[in-house]
């Protein structure tokens, strides 16, 4: 039994596998999930993994199948390499080892953007630098990941990934999350709102204060045209305040220098 990949059939390619698997029983249902961990376009499995057949793996002869697809659903190629031997996992196929290297990559995302070669060859179980680049290369072309390589740093820069499957265990934690950032938003928010209701306070003062002068400039107006004389005295007047602000140091130092013997 063979399925069609998404490029084939033009479908999504997890549906088919999700149909046939509600008929599939043992050695079938076990043949099932290794096409789905070869399928290049398939990299969420829990649709599958909540088929009561997929399910009854856990219970049967296959169920080293059933950890493998735990595996590619939660964990990484280092968790693949350390259970092999003691889960009796089945041996990967080039191309299953490869989406499993590029889920490691997502998995080690979530938790630095910034990842450094070593620590993703040691993850990875990749010596060579040249192999490590092409992988992750390859991985972008598939767009599992969104990023670029930092070659003088030595380091993987992540922007941004596919999603991976969550466990039931851990959505309590992401909820807690979700509402910690939540709870940060209303705070930056009230804060804006403050902040734009200072502002309007600001404006509506500028706005009473602008009307206040240009009445004030109306009244003296008003004056001028009543009264010109008065208007000349209110110049001069100006000036010569104007002009005592300037130099009442000079003023006080002539009259000093008047009152001096100098000057008798």
């Amino acid at each position: 039994m063979t399925v069609e990949t998404k490029h084939q059939s033009g479908s999504n390619p997890m549906e088919q596998f999700v149909l046939l698997a509600k008929g599939a029983k043992g050695l079938a249902a076990a043949e099932l999930v290794k096409q789905a961990l070869e399928a290049p376009a398939v990299y969420v499995f829990s649709e599958l993994m909540d088929i009561p057949n997929i399910k009854e793996l856990q219970t049967s002869d296959f169920r080293n199948c059933w950890d493998l697809l735990n595996i590619f659903a939660y964990g990484t190629f280092k968790d693949y390499v350390n259970e092999k031997v003691t889960k009796n996992l089945p041996e990967l196929s080039a191309t299953q080892a490869k989406k499993l290297k590029y889920l490691t990559i997502v998995t080690l995302s979530e938790k630095d953007k910034c990842i450094p070669y070593k620590v993703l060859q040691e993850e990875l179980s990749i010596e060579d630098i040249r192999e490590l680049e092409d992988l992750i290369i390859e991985a972008i072309y598939a767009e599992i990941i969104q990023g670029k390589l930092d070659q003088r740093s030595a380091l993987l820069e992540v922007d941004n990934t596919i999603g991976r499957d969550i466990r039931q265990e851990d959505v309590p934690t992401i909820i807690s999350t979700l509402e910690a950032w939540c709870d940060a938003c209303d705070n930056v928010l009230g804060s804006l709102q403050t902040q734009m209701d200072r502002a309007s306070s600001e404006r509506v003062n500028r706005m009473h204060r602008k009307e206040q002068l240009e009445q004030d400039i109306a009244n003296l107006k008003k004056t001028v045209k009543v009264n010109p004389v008065d208007a000349d005295d209110i110049i001069a007047d100006s000036r010569e305040g104007l002009n005592s602000e300037r130099t009442p140091a000079k003023k006080t130092i002539k009259k000093g220098l008047r009152g001096s013997k100098l000057f008798k």
